[in-house]
């Protein structure tokens, strides 16, 4: 790229009209390399100078624009720490505006008796104040209750705000962009496709979007763009879909003995779910297409057991069965439950971690690679390249969003295609797994066993230890167990949590003496948490003190108790798969939520007012953002600028539905109306193009 391009969007940031080296270099440190970057960096909010308030009409609480002139301003000293001041003054009142960050830049912004727009939350304070508004400065012949002007605001850094890039900063430069480049906005969507669906046109909205004439243009810049977004993050998906629906599998229609054996020695009847689940599954492998589905169920569902049998139609069909968990103890568990059933069928069946001696690990992987294992289980451990498979014809991924994109394809490779089943137990909203998982085919299974009683969830202050120790020793009492649960397990006084090896030593010495206390953490030899976890499955030890290790993978049926302490640190998604630990068998479970203050949130009451897994995910969403819900950053691809996945469900679902139908009418993109799509997916989401070649 040239420094002055043939398409004025492509010249280097650095050539812009009011840009040049020192902001040029601050800019691309942000991602604005180009001035397309600068008309893509949308604004953070927006000032809206046409519903301005007299200071005299101000109610507490509330969000309001205030204009008025600066009638002092300074620096304010208190015992605690310094802020900077200014006062306004509209005629019909004085308003304090306050900052307490950024003071020596904020300091340099204003001046006596200047005219000024602000905006914020109306607080009172010896009289009316707003901490850290946003603000406008205007020019003095300015009223903004003619020119109707909707302010856009621009997120920025303190080097880019010391070099003149603040909102106003922005707003100039942006203006610029837009005289220098503007017309060459071309649509990548047709007419006929924006009149369809009620989109303007993209060079409007990018116009719009910084500069908005009214409250409806905004309205209509902001849908069209985040439409843009979903669009293409669908197109990815749905090519996704194409690509490997395109891969030629090993068709897998025989049900043998060993499957017909599992079925008979299952000690329990499969629900509803299980058998649709079962169907589905069946029904993918047993044609020469690459199945690509998702198994997502409540923690307890028997996700375990369907795997098992799909395992077992693969290897009555002579071929081998991979399954990739993302910790030891998970995958520990997945191998002790499918081992019971394995051992009385015939089915071999092994586990592989890091950590085997030579002699054994050798003659493990000549098992393997002549295909005598039929059903491998393994960590991180199985996708080591001296692992060869003789015949892989199905990989499970259990808690894919754990792994990322390459580690899942170096397994995939290690087969001709094999096919593709992955579990989780986090409920995901339907918003994001159509986002996160749209490329996928996904089974739900929405019912526990009918043995299982439901979960009793108290939110309690810890003022009430006593009452809840006296809860513990009772269900101990009776011959159940206990799970007490810590977020870490060392002293933090940033976080100011208790510890939970100083509080395992209080237990043990103090509170519980009469009964077996263990103690299990992540940072413990895998050979010493496997002691105590089966200590504990044999009631040798009644109480468990943990951290979230045990968070997946754990099944102990005569478990009935989880305290979890300093539950307000954990999301609720978290908290329902700890609370799935316990309530396994047929007794009735208690978990009880102590927060780490003495105050009952309204989002841990949410786990006492359902143990529905998914409405749980969707308040869960909804609170921390896409970005902590699955708390992993692997997903790379979905860094949208301005669609938000909690709220924008509609159009999500909307951009899916036409995404979809347009790959599967002209998958490559070839056809002349799609070929501005074509263009900016290959320009602009050149990155997506790796997730297209895995799994």
């Amino acid at each position: 790229m040239t420094s002055f391009a043939q398409n004025p969007l492509d010249t280097k940031i650095t050539y812009l009209k009011g840009v040049g080296p020192v902001r040029g270099k601050l800019l691309n440190e942000i991602g604005i390399s180009t001035v397309r970057d600068l008309l893509q960096y949308y604004p953070r909010k927006f000032l809206d100078r046409t519903n301005i308030k007299p200071i005299k009409e101000l109610k507490i609480g509330e969000e309001a624009v205030v204009i008025g002139r600066i009638e002092t301003l300074g620096l304010r000293k208190t015992r605690r720490r310094n802020f900077f001041q200014i006062t306004l003054n509209d005629g019909t009142g004085r308003l304090q505006c306050n900052w307490f960050n950024g003071i020596s830049w904020i300091s340099e912004k204003f001046s006596v008796n200047q005219k000024v727009t602000v905006f914020g939350k109306i607080d009172f304070y010896k009289g009316y104040t707003i901490s850290h508004p946003e603000h406008d400065i205007l020019d003095e012949n300015e009223d903004p209750r003619n020119t109707g002007n909707i302010i856009a605001q621009y997120s920025s850094t303190a080097s880019l705000k010391s070099a003149g890039l603040d909102s106003r900063g922005f707003r100039n430069i942006v203006t610029n962009a837009l005289l220098y480049g503007g017309r060459e906005l071309s649509d990548h969507f047709s007419q006929e496709l924006c009149s369809e669906i009620g989109l303007i046109s993209y060079g409007q909205a990018i116009h719009s979007i910084h500069k908005p004439k009214n409250s409806v243009s905004l309205t209509n810049a902001i849908y069209r763009l985040k439409f843009d977004e979903l669009f293409f993050l669908q197109i990815l998906m749905a090519k996704k879909k194409v690509f490997i629906k395109k891969e030629v599998s090993s068709s897998f229609p025989d049900i043998g003995n060993i499957t017909r054996k599992i079925y008979e020695k299952i000690p329990f009847k499969l629900t509803d779910a299980q058998v649709r689940a079962m169907k589905e599954i069946r029904r993918d492998i047993s044609i020469p297409q690459q199945m690509n589905r998702l198994l997502q169920g409540d923690v307890g569902c028997g996700k375990t057991v369907v795997a098992l049998l799909s395992a077992a139609i693969i290897a009555d069909n002579s071929a081998q069965i991979a399954v990739l968990a993302p910790t030891e103890i998970l995958a520990r568990q997945h191998y002790k439950t499918m081992k019971e059933l394995a051992d009385l069928v015939g089915l071999k069946i092994e586990l592989i971690l890091g950590g085997k001696k030579k002699d054994e690990r050798l003659e493990l992987l000549e098992n393997i690679k002549s295909g005598k294992i039929q059903l491998l289980i393994g960590t991180h451990a199985i996708i080591q390249p001296d692992i060869e498979f003789n015949n892989l014809g199905l990989v499970i991924i259990d808690e894919q969003h754990r792994f990322g994109v390459e580690q899942r394809k170096a397994l995939l490779d290690k087969g001709n295609h094999p096919h593709i089943l992955a579990m989780t137990a986090t409920p995901i909203p339907r918003t994001l797994a159509i986002t996160y998982h749209g490329d996928m085919d996904i089974t739900i299974i929405d019912q526990l066993p009918g043995n299982r009683q439901p979960i009793k969830t108290f939110v309690v202050n810890s003022n009430q230890q006593d009452k809840i120790y006296n809860f513990i020793k009772k269900e101990v009492n009776l011959g159940n167990q206990c799970f007490i649960v810590y977020p870490i397990i060392e002293e933090s006084e940033k976080l100011d949590l208790k510890a939970a090896e100083t509080e395992y030593k209080k237990l043990s010495n103090n509170i519980f003496p009469e009964f077996n206390i263990g103690f299990i953490h992540g940072k413990l030899k895998s050979e010493d948490r496997d002691l105590r976890m089966e200590a504990f499955k044999q009631n040798q030890i009644q109480i468990l003190v943990a951290t979230t290790v045990i968070e997946v993978g754990i099944d102990i049926p005569n478990a009935t108790t989880m305290v979890i302490e300093n539950a307000d640190r954990f999301g609720l998604a978290q908290l329902h798969q700890l609370r799935g630990r316990i309530g396994r068998g047929d007794k009735r479970g208690f978990c009880i939520l102590i927060p780490s203050k003495n105050e009952i949130s309204e989002r841990l009451k949410i786990m006492e007012l359902t143990s529905d897994g998914f409405e749980i995910a969707d308040e869960d969403l909804r609170i921390r953002g896409p970005g902590d819900f699955f708390g992993t950053k692997q997903h790379g691809y979905m860094k949208l600028k301005i669609a938000d996945i909690t709220k924008d469900g509609k159009i999500a679902r909307i951009a899916r539905q036409y995404a979809f139908q347009i790959i599967n009418e002209d998958p490559e993109l070839n056809s002349s109306r799609n070929t501005g799509i074509l263009q900016k997916f290959k320009t602009e989401y050149a990155h997506m193009y790796a997730y297209l070649q895995t799994g």
